[in-house]
């Protein structure tokens, strides 16, 4: 096997563009596509010459692929990839990989039982400034955390919110900007800092008419005694991507596209502890980082999934990793809307029941002006 033949299964606003992106990696084919919308997935097939489908399971079935891009809404991508990998087949699941911790728990159990490579489209995993951060933070040159800060704000118009009619229900789409907009710096905030274990949020729906939030913030403690705050939103324009890590041998910020270093000359406990004098503080360097210049996007992604297929390449977004994301999101949901602290894990069971119950009393909305188009900030 020289190229890994592809089948993308949704083939509307994202859907479109993995069908682009796929056609861009050298070590991989696109052989079929599907969408349950005849209309969206017919002419991908006529202009590309390749077999399509409006049945998940045919294309699966059909023998022409060996690897499944997973792109409908949220609440399909675990039965698409479960199938999927109970066939044999590759997955690279959209995020978020599940809408409930207990369905991303079946995810993973399925590609663990069945042996089959599993990702997920966390392009960020690609990105050369988190990478690089990521070896100063596991290299310990931050040392123990003490406190960590993100912030993933943004713009959503309502007009985007009236594009399909699953967008921002709770039974469509399993939430607002934590499962849609978030999931990416979510993904990125867990595998720099980790994962907290008590949740205390506030969520709201400020400024669309919407089921689901589209503003959350949230106070989060860490198993070490740590601290943490993070905020996110779809009702800010210039929006603001940051994110910071103190730890006691120095501090690391990523704003605006830079990461910034800073080094203590002392750990700071060592220096509360032995500096006599009342007004010191522990002077810091900034020190210069050498970013990691590499391929990045939704092309790195799948490339990377490809190679590992054809060659064993280690995968830069283990599918296994993104039940972080999904813990995350599900406690702050959860402790916003019954207000009160949430532990992680997450009690499957408890969110099972609670976000079935939402489901029940969501409401059909019509759309006033669909539109299937990608979304071109993450698609690079």
């Amino acid at each position: 096997m020289d190229k890994v033949r592809f089948g993308v299964v949704g083939t509307g606003g994202m859907g479109s563009g993995h069908v682009d992106s796929i056609q861009k990696v050298e070590e991989a084919q696109l052989m079929a596509v599907c969408d349950a919308d005849e209309s969206a997935v017919k002419p991908h097939a006529e202009k590309l010459g390749i077999k399509w489908f409006t049945d998940y399971k045919e294309l699966i079935d059909s023998g022409l692929v060996d690897a499944v891009t997973v792109a409908t809404p949220h609440y399909y991508h675990p039965p698409v990839a479960i199938y999927a990998m109970k066939k044999g087949l590759a997955v690279l699941s959209e995020k978020p990989m599940a809408v409930t911790v207990k369905a991303a728990d079946e995810m993973i159990k399925t590609a663990k039982e069945t042996g089959v490579p599993f990702t997920i489209m966390f392009q960020s995993r690609a990105s050369g400034i988190y990478r690089t951060a990521h070896k100063i933070i596991s290299e310990g040159k931050l040392g123990e955390l003490y406190r960590t800060c993100m912030f993933a704000s943004g713009f959503r118009s309502q007009a985007y919110y009236n594009s399909a009619e699953w967008r921002g229900t709770w039974k469509g789409e399993g939430g607002g900007v934590l499962i849609n907009q978030a999931p990416h710096d979510i993904d990125m905030f867990t595998w720099l800092g980790g994962l907290p274990s008590k949740v205390t949020a506030r969520t709201a729906t400020r400024r669309h008419i919407m089921e689901g939030e589209d503003e959350a913030s949230a106070m989060l403690e860490y198993p070490n005694g740590a601290i943490g705050f993070m905020h996110a939103s779809t009702t800010e324009a210039p929006g603001t991507s940051m994110m910071e890590f103190c730890g006691e041998k120095g501090k690391l910020t990523i704003y605006g596209g830079k990461l910034i270093f800073n080094e203590l000359e002392m750990p700071l406990q060592e220096f509360n502890d032995t500096n006599p004098n009342m007004w010191g503080s522990p002077k810091s360097t900034n020190v210069p980082v050498e970013i990691e210049q590499r391929e990045g996007g939704h092309i790195a992604i799948i490339r990377n999934l490809a190679r590992h297929i054809l060659n064993g390449e280690p995968l830069l977004m283990p599918g296994e990793e993104g039940i972080n994301s999904i813990e995350l999101i599900n406690a702050v949901i959860l402790s916003g809307k019954k207000g009160k602290p949430v532990n992680i894990p997450v009690d499957r069971e408890e969110y099972e029941e609670f976000i079935e119950g939402l489901k029940k009393t969501s409401q059909s909305k019509s759309v006033l002006a669909a539109q299937r188009i990608t979304d071109p900030q993450h698609v690079k």
